[in-house]
Parts: C-alpha cells; structure tokens; sequence
C-alpha cells in the first residue's frame, strides 16, 4: 500500500499510481463503513480547507464540505465572484495567501482553455495540496467515485465493458473532463471502452492517445463508434451523458463557434438512453451518470429511476472518495 501522499496535489487522476489509486479505494473503503457505523473518524482535526467555485455545484461542493467535516475539520466555500482574483488577483498570489492560511486549496474551475491551466499555476506556487474540483480537462473526484461505485458493484473490473457515449442536452455546454477521466482511469484497470459519439463532438486527441497507451499497459481496450447501439451491445455499464462540442468548432469562445456548437447540438436530439437500448446490454448492467441528467434529453426517467441504475450509490461515494483524498493529502505530519 502506498502511503506517502502528504501535500500531493490531485488534478488529475492519470498523476497518481494505480498503487496510489488502489489505496484512495481502500481508504474510502473504510471510510464509508466507519461512517455506516456512525463511528467518528477525526482524521483532519484543526484543519482547513479552502473551496474555490468559479461555477455552480451540488454534489462536488457538498461532499467537500460535509466530508471534511466528517473528519474532524472545516471548509471555507469560497464564491470566486467574490473574492480579489474577480479583481484580477493572480493564481500565484492566491496560491501563496492561502497556503499560508490552511491545509488544502480546493478548485473548480471549468473555463474551457482555462480551468486546468490556472490548477496547474495554483499547483506551482501552493506549499499545501491542490486539489481538483473540475476543471475543463478532468474530473478526479468524480471517476475516483465512479471506480469505487464499479468496484462494489462488479469486484474485480478486468474486462468489463463499457459504454462511455455523448447524449442529447440543452442545459448547458458541459465539459469534456467527466468522459476524458472515464476513458483514463477505466483502461488502466483493464476494461473494454467503447465511446460513441457524433463527429462534431471528439475528445481531446493527447487525452484518447494516452488512454489507448493505458489500454495497452493494462490488458484493457479502447473503441469508437458513430451510434450508441454499437457501443451498448452486451455492455456491463453505461455512462451516457453529453459534452460540449469544444473541439468541433473554430473557436468555441466566441459568439460565431457558440451558435455552431448549438447547430451541432441539435442535429443529435434522437441521442437519449432509452429502455429500447438497455435492452441490448447485459440484463446485469448499470446505468450510470455524475448528474445532474438532463431528464427527458439524456435519459428516459425510466432509466435513471429503473433497475439499472447506480446514480445515487455513485454520488454517495463522491464523499467517501473525496474523504479519502483530502485524508491522505492533508493529514500526516
């Protein structure tokens, strides 16, 4: 077991070692079950830390703060709108200010082109871990939960197959971290990945790259398809969920490269998880999704409130896993 993780920073999952990996599981592990015993777990006692939101969240910010509190210690939701960087402050003197003052800085930065790029600054000035919250690129906490989730539900994941497909949504371009983070963590342990996706809506080419060298190094696959059938047949999980089409467009900032991400958009309404294509997976499978779902576009209510689905075990376990994290990053000495 690996236990030297004092002051690591975690902005991306693919940083860390399956060995590093393993035991975050095992710590959440025995987290949860100290937690289903009602058995306190002061395991940050005294300590800080420091929440920073550029963007709107309800399972990420709660089980941050319900879950350093569980420990023994205490979060500071930081709204960015209303601090000094809404000034122009920089990540270095953000960075240094806050370290000074406790033991985490904890961000979620989403900015498409920016988000993982200011983490990466934070990380260069913090003398206490950075820890990611989101950002345009990856979703640590959240495919951390989603392993654990897998975990309990199938033990060994070697082999398994996977279904990681875009879906159908209109309340927001959403980013691509969640699926990227999937395709990364899932092919290091071994499992069958298919993705499916319209072609105006790829995944980062450096990000897929690396996922397929995972792929090789551990025994696992990695697959595209054009339509969500391919990608569903005789699958052990499904995670179909929308993402912006960031990078089937120009420029994606301006007004021009927004109106044709919605253009895109559209062409795709018949993308949505049905029974009809549940049907066609494993009568074992599992429906998963970070949420929140766009009920009605991404998914069919029957689907998300049926027998497949693991969405509210997999939320829960974004707490044990970010207790696991923030255990071992900030504690010690």
């Amino acid at each position: 077991m690996d236990t030297k993780f004092r002051k690591k920073h975690l902005i991306t999952c693919q940083d860390w070692s399956k060995g590093e990996l393993d035991t975050v599981f095992e710590v959440a592990k025995y987290l949860k079950l100290k937690h289903a015993l009602n058995e306190p777990c002061n395991l940050l006692k005294d300590k800080t830390a420091f929440l920073m939101f550029f963007e709107e969240s309800t399972r990420t910010r709660n089980s941050m703060e319900a879950g350093i509190t569980q420990l023994g210690g205490h979060a500071h939701f930081l709204d960015t709108s209303t601090m000094q960087i809404n000034h122009g402050e920089s990540a270095k003197d953000t960075a240094e200010v806050l370290s000074s003052f406790g033991d985490a800085i904890c961000v979620r930065n989403c900015f498409y082109g920016i988000g993982n790029e200011y983490l990466r600054t934070l990380a260069k000035y913090a003398n206490v871990p950075i820890l990611s919250l989101q950002d345009d690129i990856y979703h640590p906490m959240q495919v951390l939960a989603d392993m654990m989730t897998i975990n309990e539900t199938f033990g060994n994941p070697r082999k398994l197959k996977v279904a990681i497909s875009w879906a159908y949504a209109t309340s927001h371009a959403k980013p691509l971290s969640v699926p990227q983070s999937q395709i990364l963590m899932f092919t290091r342990y071994g499992m069958d990945v298919t993705v499916a996706a319209p072609k105006e809506f790829p995944l980062m080419s450096n990000i897929v790259e690396t996922a397929k060298e995972n792929a090789e190094l551990n025994g696992g696959s990695l697959k595209f398809a054009d339509n969500m059938e391919d990608a569903f047949r005789d699958a052990d999980i499904v995670i179909p969920k929308n993402w912006g089409g960031f990078l089937g467009v120009e420029d994606p900032a301006t007004a021009e490269g927004k109106a044709q991400m919605k253009m895109n958009l559209e062409k795709y309404k018949d993308w949505i998880c049905d029974e009809k294509l549940m049907s066609i997976t494993q009568k074992h499978s599992i429906y998963m999704h970070a949420l929140p779902a766009d009920r009605g576009k991404e998914v069919e209510n029957s689907v998300i409130d049926g027998r497949h689905s693991v969405v509210i075990q997999e939320a829960e376990n974004r707490i044990h896993t970010a207790k696991a994290v923030m255990a071992l990053t900030m504690g010690g000495r």
